[in-house]
């Protein structure tokens, strides 16, 4: 651990001590219907002191780009493929939602049906859903990180499965992280924008839109985190981006 660290955590901790002792001084005073505090009882959080609330730009930016897509549907099923649990519980609020996952939640919520799915063997018929999402997951199958089985081209099986399933007419929202394509074993991979789409030949491209690396925007410094109808040259710009691919099956393809 760093001085500067070390140092840190040590402010913290004092602080920690004043504010306990402060609040049990006041309890004391003023009599609140809570039991006096008990050092037993003590759940110590040292770094949420924060000037600003962190959050993971990928995960924050990408969900809010799919439910605000979602919001202008028709309110029929949805079909989530291993995205965020999150994600899927708050669409669930408003148009109901299958969630399946290679290991599958045990949750019950009124608009939410929780299930097993390989994705690279998913047991639907083709041409059948008319609303499907699979959000920061592709990245992860075949790599074994969920215990999934090593597959080096589990990515690709998954996207045709996706786009198997997907009925003419229908949606699909894919995010993965995008950049300078790479596998960052057992972690993920990173795609080019071109990768993504020669993923979905076929399947027609209604928006794409990213939360770029810091810096690395439109405006770098001045530019918004999340850049909606971004432009597909940059992404070789980036490193670690989110890219968010809003795809429509052709109806043609019936």
């Amino acid at each position: 651990m760093k001085l500067r660290d070390l140092g840190g955590r040590l402010g913290a901790s004092a602080r920690y001590l004043v504010d306990y002792r402060r609040f049990a001084q006041q309890q004391q005073a003023r009599r609140t219907s809570f039991p006096p505090l008990s050092w037993s009882d003590r759940f110590v959080r040292l770094g949420d002191a924060t000037k600003l609330t962190e959050f993971d730009r990928h995960y924050v930016y990408h969900t809010a780009w799919a439910a605000r897509v979602l919001a202008r549907g028709d309110g029929s099923t949805h079909y989530d493929f291993g995205s965020l649990l999150y994600f899927a519980t708050l669409v669930s609020a408003f148009r109901p939602v299958r969630f399946f996952d290679y290991r599958p939640a045990e949750i019950t919520l009124q608009g939410l049906q929780s299930e097993h799915a390989d994705l690279t063997a998913i047991d639907l018929p083709s041409d059948a859903v008319g609303s499907v999402s699979c959000m920061h997951v592709l990245e992860h199958v075949g790599l074994g990180r969920y215990g999934d089985p090593v597959d080096v081209e589990g990515d690709l099986k998954a996207a045709h499965e996706l786009r198997r399933i997907v009925a003419p007419g229908g949606d699909l929202l894919i995010v993965v992280p995008v950049g300078k394509p790479r596998v960052c074993f057992n972690a993920h991979r990173v795609y080019s924008f071109e990768m993504l789409r020669e993923y979905f030949a076929g399947l027609e491209l209604v928006e794409f839109s990213m939360a770029p690396d810091p810096g690395k925007g439109p405006d770098p410094g001045n530019g918004p985190d999340f850049v909606e109808n971004a432009d597909p040259p940059t992404v070789a710009q980036q490193d670690y981006a989110c890219g968010c691919f809003w795809f429509r099956k052709p109806e043609a393809a019936r």
